[in-house]
């Protein structure tokens, strides 16, 4: 019998899900740990954990052969040396918030596109103003956008662009999709597309690699009218040097879902900004189907697993995604 052990934090949500994959498995001995000595009691002879192990637990861990982590992208701390050396595999439930972050980037591209931040801001001060808008309609069927990371998000939002005639660019260095209606490059190409785009939206998790690679250089190459849309990762992002270019209207605004520190401190620059759309980390927060698909995957690999067949959305631990 295999034995999989979710480790805390323990919620009413592991509680349920414990319990059905017990019912759906039962190959499987299923062990919910409520706190941290739990988990190093029961580790040692587990086959599967799904959640966190901590570099101090890992050395208990004699069987661990697969590891389903509960995040996409999790903290920075998950991926730590002694892991990405152990042969374990480790998987995720990407793509089961694909079509919910596309539509909040949507939201984004809009919103700006039209000049709503102007309006609203009339709005709430009860001015009638047609000119409200102080920067230029951008108009989808003919703008170009750049996504940089085309996994699962960047996919579905570059079909939605394509629907309404947008020229889409996707940079990434692992192409997994493919979108025919998307010119694909290699991240090295990053800096000469940039000048090209209308909007260049961010979806590239947090690594070594891509930790503060959105800087003053990077946005000085944007157009002026050009807008930064950022819902991956908040630490790929230097916030002042983004402040900086819209003060000096280098770039003409932003939409940001993440943020190098959250919440945001109330005295930051950013909240006071024209054409700025701050939302806090919400974009897939709340869509009833979410939480069933990631089960789902999750159930799925379990009854692979037990079957030595492929697993689904394995990570490549030595880049975190």
């Amino acid at each position: 019998m295999l034995k999989l052990v979710i480790t805390p934090p323990t919620d009413d949500l592991k509680r349920n899900w414990a319990e059905r994959l017990q019912e759906s498995l039962p190959e499987y001995r299923i062990v919910l740990a409520q706190n941290d000595d739990e988990t190093q009691k029961d580790i040692g002879d587990a086959d599967a954990v799904f959640g966190w192990v901590a570099p101090a637990i890992l050395p208990l861990a004699k069987k661990l052969r697969w590891l389903h982590s509960p995040q996409i992208a999790p903290p920075a701390d998950f991926y730590y040396r002694a892991l990405m050396e152990h042969p374990v595999v480790v998987t995720n439930p990407r793509g089961t918030f694909n079509d919910h972050i596309a539509q909040h980037i949507m939201m984004y591209v809009l919103s700006l596109g039209r000049g709503l931040p102007d309006y609203m801001e009339a709005q709430r001060q009860r001015r009638w103003d047609p000119d409200a808008r102080k920067s230029r309609y951008l108009d989808l069927a003919a703008s170009t956008v750049l996504i940089v990371g085309v996994g699962g998000i960047g996919q579905e939002t570059a079909k939605v662009l394509a629907a309404v005639g947008t020229r889409v660019i996707g940079v990434d260095a692992r192409w997994e999709y493919d979108v025919p209606s998307l010119e694909k490059h290699q991240p090295e190409e990053l800096d000469s597309l940039l000048p090209q785009a209308d909007f260049v939206v961010v979806t590239v998790p947090h690594t070594p690699e891509t930790e503060g690679m959105w800087n003053l250089p990077r946005f000085q190459r944007m157009k002026q009218s050009a807008f930064f849309i950022n819902i991956g990762r908040g630490l790929t992002t230097k916030l002042d040097d983004l402040v900086s270019a819209i003060e000096d209207e280098q770039i003409a605004g932003c939409a940001l879902d993440v943020f190098e520190q959250e919440p945001l401190p109330k005295d930051h620059k950013l909240w006071s900004l024209p054409n700025v759309i701050l939302t806090p980390h919400v974009a897939a927060k709340d869509a009833d189907n979410i939480p069933e698909r990631q089960f789902e995957i999750l159930l799925n690999n379990a009854r692979n697993f037990a079957t030595d067949r492929p697993l689904q959305n394995i990570v490549d631990k030595s880049i975190w995604y």
